[in-house]
């Protein structure tokens, strides 16, 4: 006969130690604490690191990119520049400031935001499968791009920074590409140890990076004070209207200045809405106004620095530590987008688009860095075979610009669907952000779709890669979970049947992870079926990874009884949130202290894990790649052991075999 919960004091009970991720994160965004100005200027200092790393070095060669020849088929007279420069600052303040500092970045999800956590807002809000789907499809398309992004930007801001080593001599030229090899080498050789005590150094040094550009424009745009005039818009309509064709090929170009954009909104769950709008509007746009006006008015009084205007703001005494500096700013640059890649990967898996991947936590203090082998090693080869192919930061800015573009393009879709169907949106504020923010990304994307073949390629081809990948997996794992719920049988039935089966109940706390709350865990089928024996007591635990990056400890966890409160099996469904850890003893802790009469011994506790071993099907044809690929992707997922944070001494394997 089944035994009821047994009852002991609770000091009697050991609890495992609570490890410093477990605290929850705060209940309000970084920055916006409301805890005073000193606060928020100390988180926007952070912000200037990690957020604007990417667009801060932009200035190296996105007008290094725009004048020269393969870009730029106006000549380099004064009226030119003048149009050229208005529509870099321009792009910037419709795309950066008004796009993403004004509106995107409302759009937060639980003060989280990228544009995967704009999906799983979506999801959130929506009804109905063809919505969801869209929905789905877009983010993936953005997400896939993300990858393009995330492998082009460290290769192409460290090899444009080393190219001012031929601004110091042209001799030089040779050591570019093993010098950016070295650099790029060693940052993602870092990447274990995590980037904590490099990151709290991020902040001071982009600050002084943005004044270091700030008072090199100064000196030319007094020398050249006409320059002013390019920040009237008509310079850069005037330049489209007489030279329609010429301005479409420059814009190609002009997308570089604002790389990184994305991460305005992808970070806000590190720093906060006020203190990314704060850093941007007092340190980051003014930098770049002023750098991107000297260089425009450098190029007008000596045409021959068109070649690299950025380190010919400096005096020849100053180039070669410019140089230094802006590796070093490169180096940062890259470790944001590198860290974005990891926390982009990681939501996707929460979100079954990819499958479980190992995740290493760098931080006892921040759940938010994590270190991922797996992506470190895609991404390290892939920035390698970059620099190696293309050898120069011009030639790799033909395949940047689709990555760029294309992300913007997506999460404009995808914010307009979000403010037209929760904020409600009247039709005259969707029109007008379309003809003002859309129209614009479009021209840049169609205008970098012309160098498809000269590079453009590159970030499509990555794109279909990472799509391929995760709609295999979707597929392939809703094909799984359909025919795996056949092998478990219902629940209910199965717990109602255990009196009249010939079984033993032995002393005990048994733990059984599983996914759906309707089937038999495998492994509890298999302790019933073929050892004849189940533990006193069974706890059955489902994860649930709810469309938002935490879920507050109070809301996280649900016990149920499934048959009678005598039986001996309840059922612990855990809620979590995409930036939440997966650690199944310390959420049973939770349940513990949170349900009086759930009153186990987790120290003793043994875990079964149920596992299903997929085999190909007996007759393999060409055409079965794709099932192949998703047997490979499940093969190699990472141990669920680690990832559940289970004890290995104390876990147990059961399962079953299954033929697709």
């Amino acid at each position: 006969m089944a035994k009821s919960w047994p009852h002991r004091s609770n000091d009697s009970r050991k609890k495992p130690a609570k490890s410093p991720a477990a605290t929850d994160p705060p209940a309000i965004s970084p920055g916006d604490s409301g805890t005073g100005q000193p606060r928020s200027w100390l988180v926007a200092l952070g912000a200037l690191g990690v957020v604007f790393g990417d667009i801060g070095t932009s200035p190296l060669y996105a007008l290094h990119t725009a004048f020269s020849m393969e870009h730029n088929a106006v000549s380099i007279a004064r009226e030119n520049v003048y149009g050229i420069i208005s529509m870099v600052l321009w792009t910037i303040t419709i795309i950066v400031t008004a796009k993403y500092i004004l509106l995107v970045t409302r759009a937060d999800n639980d003060g989280q935001g990228g544009i995967l956590a704009l999906v799983a807002l979506l999801r959130n809000r929506l009804t109905g499968p063809r919505k969801l789907g869209a929905v789905t499809v877009l983010g993936v398309l953005g997400a896939a791009l993300f990858y393009g992004d995330a492998v082009i930007t460290p290769a192409i801001s460290v090899l444009s920074a080393v190219e001012g080593l031929t601004v110091v001599s042209p001799n030089l030229d040779n050591l570019i590409v093993p010098i950016s090899v070295v650099i790029l080498a060693a940052l993602f050789a870092i990447q274990p140890f995590g980037t904590g005590r490099v990151g709290r150094a991020f902040g001071p040094i982009m600050l002084a990076w943005f004044a270091t550009m700030a008072l090199l424009g100064i000196p030319q745009i007094l020398a050249h004070p006409q320059i002013l005039l390019s920040l009237s818009p008509h310079w850069a309509i005037g330049l489209v209207v007489n030279q329609p064709f010429q301005a479409f090929v420059l814009l190609g170009a002009v997308v570089l200045t604002v790389t990184g954009a994305e991460a305005l909104y992808a970070d806000l769950g590190h720093f906060g809405t006020r203190s990314v709008r704060l850093a941007w509007l007092c340190v980051v746009m003014p930098a770049l106004v002023l750098v991107y006006l000297g260089q425009g008015a450098l190029v007008i009084a000596h045409p021959e620095a068109a070649s690299n205007p950025m380190f010919h703001l400096a005096p020849p005494a100053l180039q070669l530590p410019l140089v230094i500096f802006a590796t070093i700013a490169t180096i940062i640059a890259s470790q944001a987008v590198i860290s974005g890649a990891y926390s982009m990967t990681h939501q996707a898996i929460r979100l079954g688009l990819l499958p479980r991947l190992v995740v290493k936590h760098t931080s006892r203090r921040s759940e938010g860095e994590i270190f991922m082998p797996m992506v470190n090693w895609v991404l390290f080869i892939s920035v390698m075979a970059l620099v190696l192919l293309f050898s120069s930061s011009a030639r790799l800015a033909n395949a940047y610009g689709l990555a760029v573009t294309g992300t913007l393009v997506l999460v404009s879709v995808l914010f307009l669907f979000y403010a037209a169907t929760v904020w409600r949106w009247a039709w005259w504020k969707i029109l007008l952000y379309v003809a003002i923010v859309g129209v614009l990304e479009i021209l840049l994307f169609a205008a970098n779709t012309t160098k498809l073949l000269a590079g453009g390629w590159l970030p499509l081809a990555m794109a279909v890669v990472v799509v391929l990948l995760m709609s295999t997996w979707q597929g392939g794992n809703a094909r799984v979970t359909s025919k795996r719920r056949e092998m478990e049988g219902a629940l209910t039935p199965f717990i109602s049947s255990l009196p009249e089966l010939p079984i033993r109940r032995i002393p005990g706390v048994a733990v059984f992870p599983h996914p759906n709350p309707d089937t038999t865990p495998l492994a509890m089928v298999k302790c019933v079926t073929d050892f004849h024996m189940l533990h006193e007591h069974v706890v059955i635990v489902r994860i649930v990874h709810m469309n938002v990056p935490h879920v507050h400890r109070a809301d996280r966890i649900t016990v149920d009884h499934i048959g009678s409160a005598s039986d001996g099996i309840v059922h612990v469904t855990i809620r979590l949130g995409f930036t939440d850890k997966q650690d199944i003893p310390l959420n049973l802790l939770l349940a513990l202290d949170h349900t009086p009469e759930l009153d186990i011994d987790l120290d003793h506790a043994l875990y079964f894990l149920s596992v299903l071993t997929l085999r190909p099907p007996h007759i393999h044809r060409f055409r079965d790649w794709r099932q192949k690929l998703f047997l490979t992707l499940e093969k190699n997922q990472a141990n669920r052991t680690e990832t559940f944070h289970l004890p290995p001494t104390r876990t147990i394997i059961l399962g079953a075999e299954l033929y697709l």
